[in-house]
Parts: structure tokens; sequence; C-alpha cells
């Protein structure tokens, strides 16, 4: 069990990609790293019979307007800019968490999850696209042809499934989610929480 701190992301979460933009200056303070795992939000949504906010919000009153509250002031706490809103929201991401895996095995993993992340949440496209998809990825300076391709293979889709099957097994409902040791924490809010226990407090 890794005593790093785990980030289980999809980059179809906004809220994933606000708490990316937000590690690495935890990292800095607490001189911890983050281990990141990628996951498939869809798989584990239908695992634990779970929905998006985008789902489960619809009609909400007032509850979407504290939501945009509490993004506020997570930014302002973390000191980071906000995301741009896709327009082709929801994405399918299978074939991008594929690809991360397969990013993993290449040894590109970081440079691909900033590529994808920019991709999604600042310079938003739709990466379900496998052609949008090819050429953002590529323009960012990576070998997309052979990330897609090797994303089909065998070995990296059941990598997939495992960190995703995992991530249930473990108590995970959704992205993000963090693990330190055993401890669960969930949403960007908690990223608070996770810097105090790695830091000791």
């Amino acid at each position: 069990m890794s005593q790093n701190p785990q980030f289980l992301f999809d980059f179809g979460s906004p809220n994933a990609f606000l708490s990316h933009e937000a590690i690495p200056a935890i990292e800095k303070r607490t001189g911890v790293k983050f281990e990141y795992v990628p996951i498939l939000l869809g798989g584990i949504f239908k695992a634990t019979n779970n929905k998006s906010p985008a789902e489960t919000l619809a009609g909400v009153k007032n509850k979407p307007e504290f939501m945009k509250i509490e993004t506020e002031r997570f930014l302002k706490r973390f000191n980071v800019k906000p995301y741009t809103w896709n327009p082709f929201f929801p994405v399918n991401t299978l074939n991008l968490m594929r690809a991360a895996v397969a990013a993993q095995f290449e040894g590109v993993f970081e440079k691909y999850i900033e590529a994808a992340f920019h991709h999604m949440w600042v310079e938003p496209k739709k990466m379900d696209d496998p052609e949008v998809a090819g050429k953002a990825i590529a323009s960012s300076g990576l070998d997309a042809a052979k990330l897609f391709a090797r994303a089909q293979d065998a070995d990296v889709k059941a990598k997939l499934i495992e960190y995703t099957s995992s991530a249930v097994e473990r108590g995970a409902f959704g992205s993000p989610t963090f693990f330190v040791g055993n401890e669960i924490f969930f949403g960007k809010e908690q990223l608070r929480e996770v810097e105090e226990m790695v830091s000791g407090k």
C-alpha cells in the first residue's frame, strides 16, 4: 500500500482538473508526491449506481448555486484558475483513460496527463472524437498515434479495469477521490484534509 497520497482521476471530471491544478503547490508545501491513478468514471458510476452531478443536481433548488460558491472558495484557497466549461460535456473518456494507462506503460504519463486535462478544461475540445483527440494530444508534443494504438491492447484495457475495480473495492464512488493509506477522501474540497494528513497535522 502506497503511503504517498493517491489521486484517482478521470479527465471527464472538471473537479478532478481543479484538483490536478492544486496538487503541485501541495506537493511543494508538504514535500510529498501524489500518485496519480487513472480510473474510468463511467465504470465507477455503473458499479456503485452513482450518477454525475449534472444529473443529480438537475432541478435541485439552491444546490448548484452553492456548489459554484464552493468552487470559488476552492479557487481562492488553492490559488488556481477556473476551468473553461467544455461545450461537449459529457465527454466519453474511455479512450482517453485507456491512453493514460498506455502513457504510463510508455513512460510519458505526466506529460500525457497535462495534455489531456489541458484539451478538456483549458482549451476544451470534443475529446471523444478520435481525430480531434489525436490532433490535440499530438499538438502537445506526444506520439498520439502510438498512444491511442497502444490503448487498444489487452494489457492496457485490463489495467484500467483493474484500477477502476480496485477503486470501488476501496470505497470510491466518483472522481476526484484521494487515498492516504487506507483513508479515503472524496471531492476537491477535501484536498485540505489530505494536505493536513500528509503534513502530520
